[in-house]
């Protein structure tokens, strides 16, 4: 078993092989490394074909027709084309958010604040959820645009998306979903969920890191706004020379999350209920997002009466999580359980344990058994210390 044991995946995932051997075959002489751009030869057809076949790739896992897919450079851009594409260069509007959002969303919208846009951030309830009627209640005659994830990447509760899609396609608003936690975890079809705009990211797929992609439906309704200019690539929509082996890797990991959904997603919710079985025996630990619809492999618990960062200390041989990632150097309580309602104390004793592809029954039999072995020594030696 090799230690730490990884118990991270929700903030990234390591490249599958196969993905890793699709790509070394477009980076040298030997392989196809021309510019998908070069149309000129033999060199720029390959490449072109290679990238537009990786589209079709990442469109077949979602049910969109490849020409809706914009390459980008990972969710992150992807959450920034989507929402200031929109909202750029017209006059004043109003968008709805959730509080719990990824901060490529939030920051994304407290920017479009200062350019004069409004932004109402919905709070979910206890267990996470954001519902239609909150998203109904919120909107306004000058609404333009929803923004809510579909998988919570620090709880992993799943958003009612599809209803919330159908409400707002009916009254003529455009919805754009984060689902860079969701592909490969769970069945997403953007027809059934009725999104206009949809974010992904390789990494977290069992692809490379630094690329991604943005769905946009073909509509004349669904106008996106540049916001890198240079070439005109991507329809206009995102500039910039395509990088041939990071697609085929994002089109290869997508392809495999397809071939593999449900299989995976069966024996992670197994493991996941090994996990729970061993660590929620023990007193005062609860499972944030715990009556939610959710994705089996992201479980957030708090710890009565001990800080996380001291937790993750006595977790050496295990690598996990205080939230997320983008969020990780921050000593400030996680803002997503803050919304949920939590204290500043049940938040800061709250980790992330997210599973995966290559995560074995040895290797969450050994996690669950140290996590209970060290919360009790913990709580054993604060105890010994007040009586002194």
């Amino acid at each position: 078993m090799k230690k730490p044991v990884y118990l991270d995946y929700a903030a990234t995932t390591p490249v599958d092989p196969a993905v890793a051997d699709a790509m070394v075959a477009h980076l040298t002489l030997d392989g196809v490394f021309g510019n998908p751009a070069s149309r000129s030869h033999a060199y720029g057809w390959q490449a072109e074909a290679a990238a537009e076949g990786a589209r079709g790739e990442v469109a077949a896992l979602i049910g969109a027709d490849p020409r809706e897919i914009v390459w980008t450079s990972g969710a992150t851009e992807s959450n920034n084309l989507a929402l200031k594409g929109v909202m750029e260069g017209q006059a004043p509007g109003h968008i709805v958010t959730s509080a719990i959002e990824h901060k490529a969303v939030l920051d994304t919208c407290a920017w479009l604040e200062t350019q004069g846009h409004q932004v109402t951030y919905l709070v979910p309830d206890a267990e996470g959820c954001i519902t239609r009627a909150q998203v109904e209640a919120a909107l306004t005659g000058n609404t333009r645009l929803v923004s809510l994830m579909l998988v919570n990447n620090e709880l992993g509760v799943v958003t009612d998306v599809a209803s919330i899609g159908a409400m707002l396609r009916e009254r003529g608003v455009l919805f754009h979903v984060d689902a860079a936690q969701a592909a490969g975890k769970m069945p997403v079809s953007v027809s059934g969920l009725q999104v206009d705009l949809m974010s992904f990211s390789a990494h977290k797929v069992y692809g490379p890191k630094g690329v991604g992609a943005l769905y946009v439906r073909r509509s004349p309704d669904v106008v996106v706004r540049p916001q890198i200019h240079g070439g005109g690539h991507e329809r206009g929509m995102r500039s910039g020379t395509l990088a041939t082996h990071q697609l085929v890797g994002m089109g290869a990991a997508f392809a495999l999350a397809a071939e593999h959904l449900s299989v995976e997603a069966e024996r992670l919710e197994q493991l996941r209920t090994r996990f729970l079985d061993t660590v929620l025996a023990v007193p005062g630990v609860v499972l944030n997002g715990s009556g939610a619809a959710r994705v089996p492999g992201i479980m957030n618990l708090s710890f009565e009466g001990l800080e996380g960062e001291a937790l993750m200390l006595g977790l050496r041989e295990l690598a996990v999580s205080s939230g997320s990632a983008c969020a990780s150097a921050s000593l400030a309580p996680s803002y997503v359980l803050k919304a949920l309602g939590r204290s500043d104390e049940q938040a800061h004793s709250a980790l992330r344990f997210s599973f995966g592809r290559f995560t074995t029954e040895a290797e969450v039999g050994f996690a669950a058994g140290l996590v209970a072995q060290v919360v009790v020594q913990l709580r054993n030696a604060r105890g010994n210390r007040r009586a002194l």
